[in-house]
């Protein structure tokens, strides 16, 4: 049975599109998905689907739950546990930085084309697949390559790609 992360988009950041996380697994408990596990108020959902449906139907499955069933219209991205441990593995920045809050991920719907760095910014970036890693020195806060320069985006933080990790593993 395969083990899923579910990244829901713009729930719970900057207090719009909050949703409970026992209300998130008891949603996916009702979905008919096995062992439905969050992360602190992160948005991530590791899941295991026992009917083995497609990824593409799960996540139209999932997305149109959140709506008519919470009222939170959310985007959902879905990696597989495997794909995680892929992601975790392939960040390019591990050895050069010790704090996970400086570390970031995007995950993207699909493989994005070119991107460059804004003038002046001390920011990094390494596209691997369909996934974005960040490295900014100067903090999150300060880059301007952030989620309104990325379109299409995912981001989450360092803990955040771990912990799912974990779950699924």
């Amino acid at each position: 049975m395969t083990k899923y992360v579910a990244l829901l988009r713009g729930v719970n950041v900057g207090g719009r599109a909050k949703i409970a996380m026992k209300d998130l697994r008891e949603l996916f408990g009702e979905m008919g998905f096995d062992e439905a596990q969050t992360y602190l108020q992160s948005g991530n959902v590791v899941f295991a689907d026992p009917a083995g449906a497609a990824p593409g139907e799960l996540r139209e499955r999932i997305e149109k739950r959140l709506s008519d069933g919470l009222g939170v219209p959310a985007g959902v991205l879905l990696r597989t546990g495997e794909s995680l441990a892929r992601t975790v593995a392939a960040n390019p920045y591990l050895d050069r930085e010790d704090d996970p809050t400086k570390l970031h991920v995007t995950f993207l719907a699909e493989r994005a084309a070119a991107l460059q760095t804004p003038a002046a910014d001390t920011a990094e970036f390494t596209l691997v697949g369909d996934e974005i890693h960040l490295h900014v020195p100067g903090g999150y806060g300060r880059t301007k390559l952030n989620n309104k320069f990325i379109e299409r985006r995912l981001t989450r933080n360092w803990k955040s790609v771990n912990a799912p990790h974990e779950l699924a593993s």
